[in-house]
């Protein structure tokens, strides 16, 4: 825990003061230089400072403006999503949830209930399993092959009878809910819940979250969710546009 308060307080340091050296950092932090050395090897290892080679001093890397975009892009995701929710949720009468990737699991960021699903339980702050969610299988759908296959050669958890946990056909599927543009699942993460889910688009086109409606199979019957499917793509679809797709 000392060397990843270490590491935190150089960081702080190279962003108040622009750059430093390491007898200024070892200094700052009361520890010797080998040790201030040894730290800023690491993060300079993983992109977090970088050395200006003429001047022997450290300032901070591009790994920090990555971990900052990606948290820029929640924040932005999350402000421009709630008005679409609040839409969708009013006019649907169901809970409306908009979903981020979280390495092997979607995460909610942003709610919205409406009036038929008082009772209904709170998805946010939840990590829910890709291959069991309509937005988990939204994001899972737009990943590089790679990843995805990384994803799926993992073995997949069985919530309910009706989960999909074979790789191949969950592939099958997938390559569907990219085409068409959105992913269903009924009863596959908890019995009785059914849900639509509908890519969000960045402004260069990359999927970077999934909004998705769910509620009880008696409200979300096969007929309502051919409605509820289009709704989505819609409301996906204004949700990119606030993001900048389309520009």
């Amino acid at each position: 825990m000392q060397s990843v308060d270490r590491a935190v307080s150089v960081l702080e340091i190279l962003a108040r003061d622009g750059e430093a050296g390491v007898s200024e950092i070892a200094t700052e932090l009361d520890v010797h230089k080998s040790t201030a050395f040894r730290l800023l090897g690491v993060l300079e290892h993983r992109g977090l400072v970088a050395q200006a080679k003429d001047r022997g001093k450290y300032y901070l890397g591009a790994g920090v403006l990555r971990l900052a975009g990606a948290v820029a892009v929640r924040l932005d995701i999350s402000q421009e999503g709630v008005p679409v929710c609040r839409e969708v949720a009013d006019e649907l009468g169901e809970t409306v949830n908009l979903a981020v990737l979280d390495e092997d699991a979607a995460v909610n960021i942003m709610q919205a209930r409406g009036t038929a699903s008082v009772a209904a339980q709170n998805w946010l702050g939840r990590r829910t399993p890709l291959h069991a969610t309509s937005s988990g299988k939204v994001l899972l759908a737009h990943q590089p092959p790679t990843a995805r296959d990384g994803l799926l050669g993992r073995p997949l958890h069985r919530f309910t009878e009706h989960t999909v946990t074979d790789a191949g056909t969950l592939r099958t599927e997938l390559a569907a809910v990219a085409e068409r543009g959105y992913g269903v699942t009924v009863e596959e993460l908890e019995p009785g819940l059914a849900a639509v889910a509908a890519p969000v688009r960045s402004h260069d086109g990359e999927v970077i979250a999934a909004i998705s409606v769910s509620g009880p199979v008696y409200r979300l019957t096969p007929e309502r969710l051919a409605e509820v499917s289009r709704r989505m793509v819609a409301a996906g679809t204004e949700l990119s546009r606030r993001m900048g797709y389309g520009f």
